[in-house]
């Protein structure tokens, strides 16, 4: 078995269509996984699969996972056309800042709807599907995507981001413990800096600032963040379960 082969693999990543998540989804088809996309606009996963059609068979299924019952029909709606799941990558999320004083609750339900709660209910949506392909000597693997800010302070007013994604981190640890008897491994990949539309404002006012933070001098590429999805979705990983894998220069290890 290659370590890092997904060939005849089923992969599915939420937030599919941009940024980390379009990053994950064409890494896992380079390792050879039949990959099946989601994001809330229809025309943005048809843009992403004539991106991604030279890197494999790649599948849109427009999907609102902030709701249970739309994580709910994602997973039928992939039961449909597979009867199994090898890797569920959890991307799909949302940030907000605004001060302190201001700050709305509705900036605290739009982003623990997507950024926590999506994560559990996708996970127990698609275990039947991840159950499927998993056995002790090849499990499935469901990687959630969390975030440095969930590690450390942000000197950014993005209070509800920060606190869904050490969530992510923390749930990640007790799904790992509450499914590795059923053969499914759950991980975390705590992103640093990438280029994203969620982090394009930001890069734009202090990308020079932010790319020296990091020991290595620069912010993520996307390879970088492909390598470390196909880590975990793969045998390499085999013997990993409830981890959370800054993957971000060293910026969190230097802070």
């Amino acid at each position: 078995m290659q370590l890092f082969d997904l060939t005849g693999k089923v992969a599915v990543v939420t937030g599919g269509t941009r940024g980390i998540g379009l990053m994950i989804a064409r890494g896992l088809l380079d390792a050879g996984a039949r990959v099946y996309i989601s994001s809330r606009k229809a025309a943005a996963g048809d843009d992403a699969v004539a991106e991604l059609s030279s890197h494999g068979t790649v599948v849109s299924i427009p999907a609102d996972v902030s709701t249970e019952e739309e994580c709910s029909r994602l997973a039928g709606e992939v039961s449909a056309r597979e009867e199994r799941v090898h890797v569920l990558v959890n991307n799909a999320g949302a940030t907000w800042g605004a001060p302190f004083e201001e700050f709305p609750a509705s900036a605290w339900d739009k982003v623990v709807d997507l950024n926590l709660k999506a994560p559990f209910y996708l996970t127990r949506a698609f275990m039947p599907l991840l159950e499927a392909s998993a056995a002790a000597d090849d499990t499935a693997s469901v990687i959630n995507v969390g975030s440095i800010d969930g590690l450390r302070v942000t000197p950014l007013p993005t209070y509800s981001y920060s606190a869904s994604k050490a969530g992510v981190h923390q749930l990640t640890r007790v799904l790992a413990a509450e499914l590795g008897p059923r053969n499914v491994r759950v991980n975390a990949i705590a992103p640093g800096p990438f280029e994203s539309k969620m982090m394009a404002a930001t890069l734009a006012e202090r990308g020079d600032e932010i790319a020296r933070s990091s020991v290595l001098g620069r912010i993520g590429q996307p390879d970088d963040m492909a390598g470390a999805a196909v880590f975990l979705a793969s045998r390499a990983s085999g013997y990993v379960t409830g981890a959370v894998l800054p993957v971000d220069g060293g910026i969190w290890a230097a802070h």
